[in-house]
């Protein structure tokens, strides 16, 4: 434990990752891997005991990408993918990349409605999707995706003619079509819920990817053989630990079919994994007498409880190396390997990463001074290119050249960030951003609701969990429009996640001369939220 890492100065060693030259593109990188580690594993479908080298990887790929061009999938096509954790999803996102497409990654826990909205939003024209799946997308009343552009993946489904395994072997010894990518052009369209109602599709570029995938390596300052991928891949994380394995010189992923926190660290120990990237929940999680027999060198932790860490570190015997980043940005900042055990409980998330400055600025834009609070703001190489089609987003959160994260921080004499709160209305649950408008949206849609105000609630275990203020229509009572009721509407709306846990009625709520709700005057109000709301999770009125 805490043995091998590299102790250098971190703006040196910023310019020195800053000057090294990255692959063009996703598919060069692969192939650059392959040609010169093409017998190493590249990754293991642990319950589907599916292992493949890099060779076989960029081999795999271009059948790929052969077959999707049959199907009429060029440059700047965009891809709805609507998948578990199967080979098919790296196998696409990389033949979408060789293809000079961009993949719409959809979050598997969506609704209908939400399905139809993403694929509609990003004017997808295909959509790749498993069987299992298959039934929340034929709910959806007007399909966007023509059958006939529909890709199953899994069980061969009626109506739907195109079937993963037949396409791939029609694709066998194909050539893919020559495209001309360049780093700047679109990979990918990435949801996001953040803020403002209806998810925003973040557009990310293959430069995006590879500064992403370059600075996480390097900031490892150790060599790496075994990632576990412990997210879903909708998710940004494990599309990025591509990258990391690359600049790594062909890493392998080891990668659950269903992501668990019960799940995780047994795989961990069992497939001797060395890097982690992990959330608060498997730190929640029963103690184990093998905690600490793994083989883990670094794990990165996003938002740890500062009061968590020590312990952390010491139960599982690893670094617990604490990073900022988002959606937007990517990297963010991180703490250097050599100052980890010095900034444990400190609580910040570290120094700017490479490619990336910060600064935190006050209301104009303006950096304010050491020490103050201000907002957190991000500018480099690859940082996303705007939301699509999303031109009001795009006006908030840019300001001359900055992007404007939402996030109150601070900034040390030493130049390490601590983040103290946020500016967006959201609320984080288990890494999932819930967007307070959205669920508000849902619920306001009951004819009985007059209003609602989804707040945050802190939650030792989830991180924090929300709470919906609940006013009804004149006439209506708790009585007649019961929780349950209300539950069960969003249940069908929402994504189980989004769904709040908390309920609480009210006559009326504070509100500001346009009529806004002042939820900082309702969060004030009492210093337990929980306390006389009904707890879905319990089914009970606390």
């Amino acid at each position: 434990m805490f043995t091998g890492h590299k102790i250098l100065d971190p703006e040196e060693e910023n310019r020195r990752i800053e000057a090294e030259p990255l692959p063009p593109t996703i598919f060069a990188g692969v192939e650059a891997t392959a040609r010169k580690h093409g017998a190493r594993p590249a990754w293991h479908f642990i319950d589907d005991s599916i292992t493949r080298t890099w060779a076989e990887v960029d081999a795999l790929s271009r059948q790929t990408a052969a077959a999707f061009a049959r199907l009429g999938i060029a440059k700047g096509s965009h891809v709805g993918v609507l998948m578990p954790n199967v080979e098919a999803y790296p196998l696409t996102w990389l033949a979408l990349g060789r293809l000079g497409a961009v993949m719409v990654p959809i979050n598997i826990a969506y609704t209908p409605r939400e399905i139809a909205f993403v694929l509609g939003n990003a004017e997808a024209t295909h959509l790749i999707v498993h069987s299992e799946l298959l039934p929340a997308y034929a709910e959806i009343a007007s399909p966007p995706i023509d059958p006939g552009c529909v890709v199953v993946v899994g069980e061969r489904a009626p109506g739907f003619r195109l079937h993963w395994p037949e396409i791939m072997d029609a694709a066998k010894g194909a050539t893919p079509p020559a495209v001309a990518v360049e780093p700047d052009d679109l990979m990918n369209i990435q949801y996001t819920s953040g803020t403002t109602g209806f998810p925003k599709g973040c557009m990310l570029s293959h430069r995006y990817w590879l500064v992403l995938g370059k600075t996480m390596f390097e900031m490892w300052a150790t060599p790496i053989d075994r990632i576990y991928c412990g997210s879903s891949w909708f998710y940004m994380v494990p599309q990025r630990m591509i990258t990391n394995a690359i600049f790594a010189g062909g890493a392998a992923l080891y990668i659950p079919r269903k992501p668990t926190a019960k799940r995780f660290m047994p795989d961990v120990r069992q497939y001797g994994c060395e890097y982690i990237a992990v959330f608060e929940a498997v730190y929640k999680q029963q103690a184990h007498p093998d905690d600490a027999k793994n083989r883990l060198k670094i794990a990165n932790t996003f938002a740890l409880s500062k009061e968590n860490q020590a312990d952390f570190q010491t139960r599982f015997g690893v670094l617990a190396q604490e990073a900022y980043g988002m959606t937007e940005i990517g990297p963010g900042a991180h703490v250097p390997t050599h100052r980890i055990l010095a900034t444990t409980g400190s609580g910040t998330c570290g120094v700017p990463s490479p490619f990336r400055s910060v600064m935190v600025a006050d209301e104009n834009g303006a950096e304010v001074a050491t020490g103050a609070l201000g907002e957190v703001c991000v500018k480099g190489p690859g940082i996303l290119r705007g939301y699509y089609k999303n031109d009001a987003a795009n006006a908030e959160a840019f300001r001359d050249g900055w992007f404007r994260t939402g996030d109150q921080g601070r900034m040390d004499r030493d130049g390490y960030l601590y983040i103290v709160g946020r500016f967006k209305d959201m609320v984080r649950r288990s890494g999932e951003n819930i967007a307070c408008r959205e669920v508000e949206w849902v619920i306001r849609a009951m004819p009985e609701i007059e209003d609602a105000a989804i707040v945050p609630v802190p939650d030792s275990y989830r991180g924090e969990e929300a709470k919906a203020y609940i006013q009804l229509m004149p006439g209506h009572t708790p009585e007649t429009v019961p929780p349950e009721r209300i539950v069960a509407h969003c249940a069908g709306q929402l994504a189980a996640f989004k769904v709040p846990r908390y309920w609480e009625y009210r006559a009326d709520f504070p509100r500001t001369d346009s009529q806004r709700v002042l939820k900082r005057e309702l969060v004030k109000e009492k210093p337990d939220l929980r306390a006389g709301a009904y707890d879905k999770q319990d089914k009970i009125w606390r």
